[in-house]
């Protein structure tokens, strides 16, 4: 293994860190983006091959779309009172969020892609899943802001009840509660849930590639939509910190390998990183006749899609410990790394824009240019015009981004 390589992405785990009971459907399932990679032969291939056009019918927004504030504060540690303080006055550096989040139902969109596992010899939350304390740190914040409830979700591959699954993860249920003044709900949004029905919610613009989605009603009925992601590079999207962190919203209920099927525990692999297994009838079909089967064009694509049609209010990043060359456990050559950071921001496009100049990379990149081994979906999302992905254009409070440098990949040769 070539850890020099920022493209060394396997769908072979390591050997050392093999996790016991992974099955080989649950190991294929979370690699499939790494396998779509290898498929290309390495990201060159992309590149070569040129890059996609824009759908004819959308125009490119990029050069006016918005540039709101990002804030990144250093934080040394997961200490439960240096993380409130050091979130709190990121918050505080992007205008606060009293207006945002007074009298409203907040939804916090996790990112514990896969199950709790340890890796590099660290427990999940300090390598690739948010960490607890940092989810506590924002409740306390939204409650003193006055939110009126507070909904914890994500779409885990469970059938336990999302306090089993967190509670098993290492997660103090009772201290997050406290932090959010017992307004706290948890629920897995993998299907319906405590909703009725599915709501569908659309793309504004038509879609990249699919013009709408059917999503857990959390998602939609909520007030104020927060995406908590984690500071990782992504085999398949390049990076992935709050805007690919909502690629979780879509239920496997509906967009899973066993779908249509209300207890499923299937990734959306085939049905949605390499096109190889047809939606539910009524689930909204996705655009053109020959749609791409490669994940590196279509992960990206959904991703904005879906950035569009539920927009991020708030964007939070887990960058105090995290792993790179990868997004889990999964991925080949993974190693552990303490960036020592959060970053918070109003729109999540800019937000993961200067989180990605700080790793290191150029989020304007081109598609199929380092660090994006297919398409870039923080460029997509700009030519929406969602947000800029140009971090020259966007305000820097607390920590600049050249004090905040923590290089994940090296730039190819």
């Amino acid at each position: 293994m070539n850890h020099d390589n920022p493209y060394s992405f396997s769908h072979k785990t390591h050997p050392s860190i093999i996790p016991a009971g992974l099955t080989r459907r649950e190991l294929l399932a979370r690699g499939a983006g790494a396998m779509g990679l290898l498929a290309l032969g390495g990201w060159r291939t992309l590149l070569l091959a040129g890059e996609a056009p824009p759908p004819a019918h959308r125009p490119n927004l990029a050069k006016n779309a918005p540039s709101l504030p990002v804030a990144i504060q250093r934080c040394e540690s997961y200490e439960p009172a240096l993380v409130r303080q050091r979130l709190d006055a990121a918050l505080d550096a992007i205008g606060g969020i009293g207006r945002l989040v007074q009298g409203k139902t907040v939804t916090l969109k996790i990112n514990m892609t896969g199950p709790a596992r340890e890796v590099c010899g660290l427990p999940a939350s300090r390598t690739y899943h948010i960490h607890p304390n940092v989810v506590a740190a924002l409740c306390a914040a939204l409650e003193r802001a006055g939110a009126r409830r507070i909904a914890i979700v994500e779409a885990w591959y469970h059938r336990e009840p999302a306090e089993t699954v967190l509670t098993n993860a290492g997660w103090d249920l009772k201290a997050i509660q406290a932090a959010g003044g017992h307004k706290v709900v948890f629920e897995n949004t993998k299907n319906r849930g405590s909703w009725g029905r599915y709501s569908r919610v659309k793309v504004p613009w038509g879609g990249y590639l699919f013009p709408a989605f059917d999503l857990n009603g959390w998602y939609d009925k909520t007030d104020v939509f927060v995406s908590l992601g984690k500071m990782k590079d992504h085999a398949t999207a390049g990076v992935t910190m709050t805007v690919k962190n909502i690629f979780g919203i879509t239920p496997t209920a509906l967009y899973g390998e066993d779908a249509p099927n209300e207890d499923s525990v299937e990734a959306r692999g085939g049905p949605l990183h390499e096109n190889k297994r047809p939606l539910p009838a009524g689930v909204p079909a996705q655009l053109g006749a020959n749609p791409s089967s490669d994940p590196v064009v279509r992960v990206p694509r959904i991703v904005a899609d879906l950035l569009g049609a539920r927009p991020v209010d708030l964007a939070v990043i887990d960058g105090v410990t995290t792993i790179r060359n990868g997004e889990g456990f999964w991925n080949e050559g993974i190693e552990a790394l303490s960036p020592k950071l959060l970053f918070a921001g109003r729109n999540a496009v800019c937000t993961d824009a200067v989180c990605a100049a700080a790793m290191g990379y150029d989020p304007t990149a081109g598609h199929g240019r380092f660090p994006f081994p297919g398409e870039n979906h923080l460029l997509w999302a700009a030519e929406a015009g969602i947000g800029t992905h140009d971090a020259k254009r966007i305000e820097v409070a607390g920590v600049s981004i050249k004090d905040a440098l923590c290089r994940f990949r090296k730039l190819p040769a």
